[in-house]
């Protein structure tokens, strides 16, 4: 699912170290080349001075040991913290590798031992067979910039105030419900506040109570607000920046494709894009449309999806699928979807349109990457 550019090299000397992040506190654990067991350090949580020091001096006490010059590996899990943490120790020279916490081995028996020492020595014995070389112990996650991870909020809070919306028009809805008024209708195109609740009759021929006519207000004002607020996001998303040309350059070429819009195209290049794959199986890997078989002994059948990787940019997948279905009606990739489930049910069509997304997902990859227009695609030339 996720993997690391950096080379191997066997012959240099290294320090790892891991660090269990929590709240409160950190526990870092440092283990220098010839040592067995590791030296464990507390301190506060988010306290990257101390934590810089300790590693400093680990450097320096194996120097005057050995008279060598080593250099550090840590790893930590992600999680709350982000990925500042990460950009910080690089900028110090410290090589930092974050881990998808999914993916690393847990003890199976009901009740296991969990402190934050079995857990940090758990990390810094999974960073040390990675750098050995054995890629299955972990998936290290890629680690984006300040600019790129910034440039992710617009696209991400307006995924939030659409929920809002919903559950907002929902509740209204529901509220009217409850005393017979079934042909109520918010549509997007009318204000909130324009809406007026005094002609409103309930189901035995009466005015709304007046308390659920201010509660039902509120509501709309929630509502008035929450769409403001999406067409100052959008506006937002739309806008390009200038730190990230290139994931930029390709939110403007998926815009390209009839049945792509804003707001896909904006998750596919700042979510999916914006880092390199080096084949298709990691396009598919990536946002969890690779397939999950089970065989063991005399048992073989397929899992499905595995749905691991970015679940944002997945969903998105399958949704631009439904459309590209739509828009691109005489695209290799539509008839070849059309074949399959021809006379099919309704369930084999929700499974295929999976498939039509991992395919779809690889095929966006090769046009942003190469200019290949997926066969077949009508393209709307700006």
């Amino acid at each position: 699912m996720h993997f690391h550019t950096s080379d191997l090299h066997t012959d240099e000397v290294v320090i790892h170290a891991a660090l269990e992040l929590s709240k409160s506190s950190w526990l870092l654990a440092i283990e220098a080349s010839e040592h067995n067991r590791p030296s464990l350090h507390h301190m506060t949580g988010g306290d990257s001075r101390t934590l810089l020091a300790k590693l400093r001096k680990a450097c320096n006490q194996f120097e005057c040991r050995t008279g060598k010059t080593a250099k550090v590996v840590l790893c930590y899990e992600a999680g709350y913290d982000g990925f500042w943490l990460a950009r910080l120790l690089e900028n110090h020279g410290i090589d930092c590798l974050v881990v998808d916490p999914a993916s690393l081995q847990v003890n199976r028996r009901a009740r296991r031992v969990k402190t934050d020492r079995v857990d940090v020595e758990a990390i810094l014995r999974t960073v040390i067979a990675w750098r050995r070389g054995e890629r299955h112990v972990c998936s290290i996650v890629h680690v984006p910039t300040r600019d790129e991870e910034d440039l992710r909020r617009s696209h991400r809070e307006r995924d939030r105030l659409v929920k809002e919306r919903t559950a907002h028009t929902n509740r209204i809805k529901g509220l009217l419900f409850t005393q017979g008024i079934r042909d109520f209708v918010l549509r997007r195109r009318r204000k909130p506040l324009d809406i007026d609740l005094a002609g409103l009759v309930t189901g035995d021929g009466k005015r709304i109570p007046p308390r659920l006519k201010y509660e039902v207000e509120r509501e709309l004002q929630r509502l008035a607000l929450i769409d403001e607020q999406l067409a100052i996001i959008e506006f937002e998303r739309d806008q390009a920046s200038p730190h990230c040309e290139d994931s930029e350059k390709k939110r403007r070429q998926l815009m390209l494709l009839r049945g792509i819009g804003e707001t896909g195209a904006a998750i596919l290049a700042r979510e999916l894009f914006y880092r390199k794959f080096s084949n298709r199986r990691q396009v598919g890997s990536y946002l969890g449309l690779a397939p999950c078989p089970y065989d063991s002994g005399g048992s073989t059948r397929s899992q499905g999806i595995s749905r691991a990787g970015n679940s944002r940019a997945r969903s998105t997948m399958i949704e631009l699928a439904w459309f590209w279905l739509r828009y691109q009606p005489k695209s290799q990739l539509t008839l070849w979807f059309q074949e399959r489930v021809k006379g099919q049910s309704k369930r084999i069509r929700r499974i295929m349109i999976v498939a039509l997304a991992r395919k779809l997902a690889i095929a966006f990859w090769r046009y942003v990457e190469t200019g290949l227009v997926p066969s077949g695609a009508i393209v709307d030339h700006a």
